[in-house]
C-alpha cells in the first residue's frame, strides 16, 4: 500500500470542497488532509477540521490572500486542491506550483485569467496540474497515451442550463432563483449562473486551450441535455473518444486525486441501458453570446481574458444579489472588454487588469441603471 497522499483543500466549505472531503473520507488509507482553507464559514471549517484530525486551518476573510498562500505551500502537502471561487485562487496556485505541489484544479478562473503564465510554470517546476471540472477531466482521461499534436478537435458538452431553447426576449426578466434551478448539476451559486448564461462553456474553452495546448479554433461546445458524455476528443485520423458517466463531481475529483490510479468506489456506474437516448444540439450564439466573447478575448490575448473573467465575476454576483438583469451579464462583459487595453500577461499586469476590469464593470452596471 502506497503512502497516503497529503492534501490541502482551498475552498473546503464550498460545493467542490465538501465533495472533495467526502471523497477523501472514503479512502482513509489513500489520502490525508493536512490543511483546510475557506472564505468565511468558520463553523463548518471547524467541523471539517475535527472530522479530519484537526489539520491547519485558514480563513480568507480573516487571514487574507497571505493565508491562502500559506495554506497552498504547506511543506508536508503533496496535492493542493484549488476550489476557491474566482481569481483569488491565482496567487496561491502559482505559489503552490513554485513549492513543487501537484494541483487539482477546480477554479477554472485561474487558467482563464492567467493560463499563458501558469502552464509554463507547471512545466518549469515539473508538477502535475490535473483538472477537476467534469469536462476537462473527460478530455484529460481521453488523452492518456496521446499527445496534443494528435488532436484534431476538442468537443466540450453543455447541459444547456435552465434556459435551453429560450429566446433572449424570454430571458429578459428571469430571476436569480430561476437561473439557479439547474436541470442536471448541483453546484455553487456563481458557477450555476455561469451555466445559465453558458459563460461556463466560454470559460471552459479558454481553460481547455491552456490545459491541452490546443488552439481556440479547434475547441467547440455542444449542448447535450442528458449530461452523460462529458467531452469528446476527435483525433486527426477521425477517431473520436468520449468519457461518459452520471453527472457526479465525485468521480472527476477522485480521478484528480488518485491519478494515475483508478480506485474502486461506491459511486453508481453508468449503464447505457439506463439512458439509451443521448442527444446533441448546436449552441445558438445569438441567444448565448458568451462563447463568442471568449473567442474575442483570446484573439486579443494578453490581459484581455483576465478582464473578461473579472467582469463576469462582478456582474454574475451582482445578478445573484438582485442588482442587475440576466441579459446584462454578457452585455456588461462585452462593454468592459471594449474599454480594456490589453497588456502582456505578467503577474503584475494580470492583477492590475483584474482590478481595473472589476471597477469598469461596476461603472457599466451603474450607468445602465440610471
Amino acid at each position: 500500500m502506497p503512502e497516503p497522499k497529503r492534501i490541502v483543500v482551498l475552498g473546503s466549505t464550498g460545493s467542490i470542497g465538501t465533495q472533495t472531503l467526502d471523497v477523501v473520507a472514503a479512502f482513509p488509507d489513500r489520502f490525508e488532509v493536512v490543511g483546510l482553507a475557506a472564505r468565511s464559514n468558520q463553523d463548518l471549517l471547524a467541523e471539517q477540521a475535527e472530522r479530519f484530525g484537526n489539520p491547519r486551518m485558514w480563513l480568507f476573510d480573516r487571514d487574507g490572500i497571505e493565508g491562502l498562500v500559506e495554506a497552498a505551500t504547506v511543506p508536508s502537502a503533496d496535492i493542493v486542491v484549488v476550489s476557491v471561487a474566482g481569481v483569488i485562487g491565482l496567487l496561491p496556485t502559482i505559489e503552490a506550483i513554485k513549492a513543487g505541489k501537484d494541483i487539482a484544479l477546480a477554479s477554472k478562473e485561474v487558467l482563464v485569467a492567467a493560463g499563458e503564465l501558469v502552464m509554463p510554470m507547471v512545466r518549469q517546476h515539473g508538477v502535475d496540474l490535473r483538472p477537476i471540472d467534469s469536462e476537462h477531466s473527460a478530455v484529460f482521461q481521453c488523452l492518456q497515451g496521446y499527445t496534443s499534436d494528435q488532436i484534431d478537435e476538442l468537443i466540450i458538452t453543455a447541459s444547456g442550463g435552465p434556459f435551453r431553447g429560450w429566446t433572449r426576449e424570454q430571458m429578459a426578466n428571469v430571476t436569480a432563483s430561476a437561473a439557479l434551478n439547474h436541470p442536471t448539476w448541483q453546484m455553487g451559486g456563481k458557477i450555476t449562473i455561469d451555466s445559465a448564461t453558458l459563460m461556463n462553456k466560454a470559460l471552459e474553452t479558454i481553460e481547455a486551450r491552456w490545459l491541452f495546448d490546443v488552439p481556440m479554433d479547434r475547441i467547440k461546445a455542444v449542448v447535450h441535455p442528458q449530461s452523460i458524455v462529458h467531452s469528446f476528443v476527435r483525433f486527426k485520423d477521425g477517431s473520436v473518444l468520449g468519457q461518459m458517466g452520471w453527472p457526479n463531481m465525485r468521480l472527476p475529483i477522485l480521478y484528480a486525486l488518485s491519478y494515475p490510479d483508478r480506485l474502486t468506489n461506491d459511486l453508481k456506474p453508468w449503464n447505457p441501458i439506463d439512458s439509451p437516448t443521448l442527444t446533441f444540439e448546436p449552441i445558438d450564439e445569438q441567444v448565448f453570446p458568451a462563447l463568442g466573447l471568449a473567442r474575442d478575448a483570446m484573439q486579443v490575448g494578453g490581459t484581455m481574458p483576465c478582464a473578461f473573467n473579472a467582469a463576469n465575476e462582478v456582474v454574475a454576483n451582482a445578478f445573484l444579489a438582485g442588482g442587475v438583469g440576466f441579459l446584462q451579464i454578457t452585455e456588461t462583459v462585452a462593454r468592459t472588454m471594449e474599454r480594456h487595453e490589453s497588456l502582456p500577461p505578467t503577474l503584475e499586469n494580470l492583477l492590475q487588469a483584474d482590478s481595473d476590469a472589476r471597477r469598469v464593470a461596476r461603472e457599466v452596471m451603474a450607468t445602465a441603471l440610471r
